[in-house]
């Protein structure tokens, strides 16, 4: 009799002939799950997509991010709406984000308190990784106001008198996780100057007391302090970008007049939930990078004197990185805490 040896099973007759068509259809599913992947990336969008904007309608950001939408959504052929969930220096929107659905169809368009945030707010309402960045979108330097008939001529003028009489002069921001705020904390920190820090609410009121002279000085936004510049309501003493600004090209900048490498910069940019999928994420990039070179989109980010930028998403993840160096250092070095 036939006997089987020792440590040998027998096999069914049809096993192989089995596993075999279970590979098979195995291998057809898997096809079909990638080939209806592709078909609903290929259909992307069929339905409108949302840019939240973590800020008060009205602002600099909200206005650039409506620009945006308009052109993507003509490349997209759908509507882009851009919603406001303001709050929280900007968290509560960038929490909203982080949240959503990874399909493409919810982005977030942040500034730079998404690298501040970290570093003043105990915890934040979403994981470091919940958001992945798509593109760098503008950059737009910060001025140095005072009053128009401040006794301050120039920095220079303005550091020799902190220098005389150390805890007496101020600053005014919009609030400690604001980029006008740091802006002052860095010059301050940098020269060794002991300040005084007075916060409001927002930029507009803080705009309103340097003009009357409550405060000494602050770093505003170009695009709110510019016009009042030109229109002699206020002196413009330095600009926070290593370059000068076309808008105010008489105007020194901190880096070439007394601190050499100083940089801050108010940027914008653009995230998306984590886990949205590379085509989707490809197509949108393309899309905001076709608004970014359009002359007219060009003209309305230059005129209030942000400079496009448009890059790919590793730039942007290293600009980031380095952002949120530098604000960890002035933030631990200042003991900022939020207002």
């Amino acid at each position: 009799m036939f006997r089987l040896p020792l440590g040998r099973r027998a096999r069914a007759p049809f096993a192989s002939t089995t596993h075999s068509i279970k590979g098979a259809v195995y291998a057809a599913v898997a096809a079909l799950a990638m080939f209806a992947n592709a078909a609903a990336h290929a259909d992307f969008p069929d339905h409108p997509i949302t840019i939240v904007v973590p800020y008060a309608p009205g602002g600099a950001a909200d206005a650039l991010a409506r620009v945006l939408a308009q052109k993507m959504g003509a490349t997209l052929n759908a509507s882009v709406i851009v919603e406001n969930r303001s709050g929280a220096s900007g968290t509560i929107g960038a929490a909203y984000v982080a949240k959503a659905a990874p399909d493409g169809y919810t982005m977030l368009y942040d500034a730079t308190p998404y690298s501040i945030n970290p570093h003043l707010f105990p915890k934040l309402p979403y994981s470091s990784t919940a958001l992945k960045p798509l593109a760098l979108v503008s950059l737009a330097p910060n001025i140095l106001i005072v009053k128009a008939d401040s006794n301050y001529k120039d920095v220079k003028d303005l550091i020799a008198q902190a220098k005389d009489r150390p805890g007496k002069i101020n600053f005014a921001s919009g609030g400690s996780g604001t980029v006008q705020r740091l802006a002052s904390e860095l010059f301050r920190q940098k020269l060794g100057l002991d300040m005084v820090h007075v916060p409001y609410k927002s930029g507009g009121p803080a705009i309103t007391d340097v003009m009357g002279g409550q405060v000494d000085f602050m770093f505003s936004t170009l695009a709110a302090s510019s016009p009042l510049v030109a229109s002699g309501r206020l002196r413009a003493l330095a600009i926070s970008s290593p370059q000068r600004s076309a808008l105010l090209p008489d105007v020194p900048t901190v880096a070439e007049t007394v601190i050499p490498g100083y940089e801050v910069y108010e940027w914008n940019g653009v995230f998306l939930p984590a886990g949205v999928p590379d085509a989707v994420a490809d197509k949108l990039h393309k899309a905001l990078a076709a608004a970014l070179n359009d002359p007219d989109v060009k003209k309305r980010f230059n005129d209030v004197g942000a400079q496009p930028v448009g890059s790919t998403p590793a730039q942007f993840a290293d600009y980031l990185k380095k952002e949120d160096a530098k604000w960890a250092e002035v933030i631990r070095n200042g003991n900022i805490h939020l207002d």
